[in-house]
């Protein structure tokens, strides 16, 4: 009897232990789902790897799934999500106009959805927003224009072209309106001169923010506009394009000691952008350091599942045709040559022997 007695004591402190360990209390606190558009971008594949690490150390399991740029595949990944019984669904969309059907369905469920980066636009189910100053961003990249070809101490005029990002993200028009409410004044003095005529997201939109595309554009406006005028500055809102924009330059010769590269925005500080920084053909970058989205991302959803109201700091900017979604906007850094190691590398985010 005494033995057995001893043997259920034992089970019994066993089971409060298992019961009462940090795994089990951290499974309890549940699922939140993450869906990021694609890898093909390095700033996402490190977005959705510091939110799986800030929510793990919060006590949260994750399901972390990525798109490759398909609407449908995203579509049916969210729906996945919800039907695996995510709290949360954190969703930083392809398209942010396309999921008001999958989100009335996780809302019918009671999933909170919060819109990471890109606004989701046309639905009244997403309660809030985490993402950087968007309009700044684009302040920034013109202002890097802007100091480079000394504008404001009166130097001109010089030739500019236009790019735009995706016009399914709503990002892409913030990014443009930024850089625009600082270039339009050089344009309509002449000081500033977009030879092809090219304004407007409508017609300086790049889709699926894909460099290629942005390529191709460019060799088109160089054999165009630019056989006999040189091109002095181009805006790229991404890296990802300023890389494609950049090929095509060089194809026709500029990057040598006789004809050196325009200046040449850029947007994600990614690490091919920051080495061609460092060789003097990418002008600069804007840095949005991801972590402390994933940061606020996190401490949004906890809040959210503590009964808590989350912080956030805009409350009027971002409408998505439904409602205005609270938001908190983060700030970005220009980042150029001057600036790239204390912003990059002693800030942690990346070792100086990734780019050097």
């Amino acid at each position: 009897m005494k033995r057995n007695f001893l043997k259920a004591s034992l089970a019994g402190v066993a089971l409060a232990i298992v019961g009462f360990s940090p795994l089990a209390s951290a499974q309890d606190k549940g699922l939140i789902a993450i869906s990021m558009p694609t890898k093909s971008s390095a700033r996402w594949i490190a977005d959705g790897a510091n939110m799986v690490k800030y929510f793990k150390d919060k006590g949260y399991k994750t399901d972390l799934q990525y798109a490759e740029d398909d609407i449908p595949n995203q579509l049916a990944q969210i729906e996945n999500m919800v039907t695996k019984g995510s709290k949360v669904l954190v969703i930083a969309a392809i398209d942010g106009t396309t999921l008001s059907d999958v989100l009335q369905k996780a809302a019918d469920k009671g999933v909170k959805v919060i819109a990471y980066d890109r606004l989701i636009k046309g639905s009244k189910n997403v309660d809030y927003y985490a993402t950087f100053d968007n309009f700044q961003v684009g302040v920034l990249q013109a202002q890097s224009i802007e100091k480079s070809l000394d504008l404001k101490g009166g130097k001109g005029p010089f030739n500019i072209e236009l790019f735009g990002g995706s016009p399914d993200d709503n990002n892409a028009f913030f990014f443009y309106n930024g850089a625009m409410s600082v270039l339009d004044p050089y344009i309509k003095s002449g000081k500033l001169v977009v030879r092809s005529k090219q304004m407007g997201m409508d017609k300086v939109g790049t889709l699926r923010w894909d460099g290629a595309v942005a390529q191709a554009r460019m060799d088109n406006l160089l054999s165009a506009f630019y056989t006999k005028d040189r091109v002095d500055a181009v805006l790229s809102p991404y890296d990802g394009l300023s890389i494609g924009i950049l090929s095509s330059l060089k194809g026709v010769g500029y990057g040598s000691a006789s004809q050196p590269m325009p200046v040449v925005t850029g947007q994600d500080a990614e690490i091919p952008s920051i080495k061609s920084i460092l060789r003097k053909e990418q002008t600069s970058t804007v840095f949005k350091d991801t972590r402390e989205l994933a940061k606020v991302t996190v401490a949004m959803v906890d809040a959210m599942l503590s009964g808590k109201t989350p912080e956030v700091n805009d409350t009027k900017t971002y409408n998505n045709g439904i409602k205005v979604v609270p938001s908190y906007l983060l700030k970005p850094v220009s980042v150029d040559a001057s600036n790239w190691k204390q912003v990059l590398v002693d800030s942690g985010y990346y070792k100086e022997s990734q780019i050097k």
